[in-house]
């Protein structure tokens, strides 16, 4: 079964978030939504069994409760996401524009690193993967 828990994060500029989260960190669409004037409304992404539902800050009445990144000040939460290769992950995301905050690296539980897309949410990508690991 996919991940019943979606992320929503909330972004100023939907489309762009988008070809950035699907560029940089190997999101797929999954479906997207559009009114009658081309305005996007409702859009899914996944990554293997996981999805994130890309929020418009002030748009509708989930959009009116949240806000962005940089209306907040910083990030109030981060997403963590299992990946299979950290270092070419890390490169593909470097090289279509992700910010770099952690550099990958070798932790006790495997090798992560850490970076910010265009609306400034922080994403951690890792080779740990809790569901596989168990719990002592």
């Amino acid at each position: 079964m996919p991940a019943p828990v979606i992320a929503t994060p909330v972004y100023d500029d939907a489309r762009t978030a988008v070809a950035f989260l699907i560029d940089a960190f190997r999101f797929e669409p999954h479906a997207q939504y559009e009114d009658a004037d081309g305005n996007l409304v409702h859009v899914e992404l996944t990554l293997g069994g996981a999805m994130v539902m890309p929020a418009i800050a002030g748009q509708g009445e989930y959009g009116q409760l949240v806000s962005t990144v940089g209306d907040a000040g910083k990030p109030t939460c981060g997403f963590y996401v299992v990946v299979d290769d950290v270092d070419a992950h890390h490169r593909r995301a470097r090289d279509a524009g992700a910010h770099i905050l952690i550099e990958p690296r070798h932790r006790e539980h495997g090798e992560e690193y850490t970076g910010r897309d265009i609306g400034g949410h922080l994403w951690t990508f890792g080779s740990y993967d809790p569901w596989a690991t168990p719990s002592e």
